[in-house]
């Protein structure tokens, strides 16, 4: 899943420069980028073109990190000496002085202009809107305009538009990593710390579901070690979360216990849900199976309708059948049963939950193949692991590319299944750190599968294997047939 990157300012594409060339001294280094002295001069002889309403927005453009569209422009830039009703104008006479167009890999809904500020121009519009005294109140209504933005995308996630919410939350990502950042609030880090807490959780989906876990848990950290009040329960939910699905279920309790206490404190009665959920994952994690299924039950009795935040009572009952599905398969098939009932009243009311979908086929893979039926299993593996890879999710779509694997090794197609093995390595070598555990339910997996593999292959034979099907990538071989 690509990022959006960053136009390049016209100085850094254009003209021609041989290897003889000197390059330009670098007086400044802003965020990341250096910026020459001519490309200053060419900004400032810009903005010194502008009238007093172009230069008052050209500065105030400047605390975005990236792309913006006209709608964010007038909330964060609008005030009494720039009113939103003549933004609009302004932006059109400033965009061909100190604005590239945008073609985002994530499209807005209406199609409206995006637009970025090369570095060279926010470099001289920074300097000015500090110099003028307004930084810290563009600053704060740029933090604000990001709450709204996470709280957008966690509403579309519970509501079935996840694919949105997701591509909304990448296509913003630049602007909600800054607003993240307690340090980059005005008066003191403490002050906006709450803000960027509030966001990190709104953005649960992402970091867990969308499989930026280690993003996700590096932001939240960073936000919590300031933040001078006791923790939001579902702070302490999400950080549970993320150190669970980072392969560390023992560091996941102690966050667990205090955000049940939270939870009890604030009266969140919703969060207790999510918590009971939590419990089970990480039980089921450990390969504890009678104390998961017992935490998913109770999740599910705390559970309202039609949650409004985190996990959804489709993915809950999903976890249940995949709790059973090795033990007691009839009771799984009740499960996935009643997971089908919530689906039907959710779509009424909302849409699909793809992530609880992709679950729910991993399910049905186990205990398809439980009663034999290995092609109909190893299908709707594949169909797991190609909703994990749509949604980016790591964790999922490594087990379920170990479950196919399976299913290949059943009905003998070894080299596909080593190859899956091998890609599925790949996958959780380049996204977790190296001290990473997978599941036990993932490890039963792949152990059935390799011991059946090295009865084919010899070690040099099955390494190659692996080494093919790690050039060939999971997108490649969940479209095999």
């Amino acid at each position: 899943m690509g990022h959006m990157g960053n136009p390049r300012s016209p100085s850094s594409t254009s003209g021609t420069r041989s290897k003889g060339d000197a390059q330009p001294p670098v007086t400044e280094l802003l965020w990341g980028e250096p910026v020459s002295p001519d490309q200053l001069t060419a900004a400032e002889q810009g903005y010194a073109r502008c009238g007093p309403a172009e230069r008052l927005l050209w500065e105030r453009l400047s605390v975005f990190e990236g792309a913006f569209g006209r709608e964010a422009v007038r909330e964060v830039c609008a005030s009494g000496t720039l009113p939103a009703g003549e933004i609009e104008a302004v932006l059109d006479r400033l965009a061909p002085l100190a604005l590239l167009p945008v073609d985002d890999l994530f499209d807005g809904e209406d199609g409206a202009p995006r637009y970025w500020m090369p570095h060279p121009m926010r470099a001289v519009g920074a300097r000015r809107l500090t110099a003028r005294g307004d930084r810290w109140t563009v600053v704060t209504h740029h933090r604000r305009w990001c709450v709204k933005l996470a709280r957008q995308a966690a509403d579309w996630w519970q509501s079935g538009r996840q694919i949105d919410a997701r591509n909304l939350a990448l296509r913003e990502l630049p602007d909600l990593s800054a607003a993240m950042d307690p340090t980059t609030a005005p008066i003191s880090p403490s002050a906006e710390a709450g803000t960027s807490v509030e966001i990190a959780v709104s953005l649960w989906f992402l970091w867990v579901a969308c499989g930026r876990v280690a993003e996700g848990r590096t932001r939240l950290r960073h936000a919590l070690s300031l933040h001078s009040g006791p923790p939001p329960a579902r702070a302490l939910w999400l950080a549970a979360y993320l150190e669970l699905e980072s392969g560390r279920p023992e560091d996941a309790d102690p966050l667990l216990a205090q955000a049940w206490a939270a939870a009890v404190r604030d009266g969140d009665d919703r969060c207790l849900g999510m918590l009971a959920h939590l419990r089970g994952a990480t039980a089921l994690f450990q390969g504890r199976t009678r104390a998961a299924a017992a935490e998913f039950r109770e999740a599910l009795a705390l559970m309202e309708e039609h949650p409004e935040f985190g996990p959804s009572r489709e993915l809950c009952w999903v976890a249940l059948a995949l709790t059973l599905s090795r033990t007691d398969p009839e009771a799984a098939q009740e499960a996935l049963d009643q997971a089908v009932l919530d689906t039907d009243a959710r779509r009424a009311w909302t849409g699909r939950d793809l992530w609880a979908d992709a679950w729910a086929h991993h399910a049905r893979a186990e205990l398809l193949a439980w009663d034999g039926e290995r092609e109909r299993a190893a299908e709707h593996a594949r169909r797991a692991l190609r909703t994990h890879l749509t949604l980016g999710t790591a964790v999922g779509a490594a087990c379920a590319a170990e479950l196919l694997a399976q299913m290949r090794v059943m009905v003998g197609r070894m080299t596909s299944a080593a190859h899956l093995l091998g890609a599925a390595d790949l996958l959780r070598a380049s996204v977790f750190e190296e001290t990473y555990r997978p599941a036990e339910y993932c490890v039963t997996s792949r152990d059935r599968s390799e011991r059946l593999l090295r009865r084919r292959f010899d070690d040099g034979q099955l390494r190659r294997a692996y080494e093919e099907g790690a050039r060939m990538g999971l997108f490649a071989l969940a479209s095999e047939a």
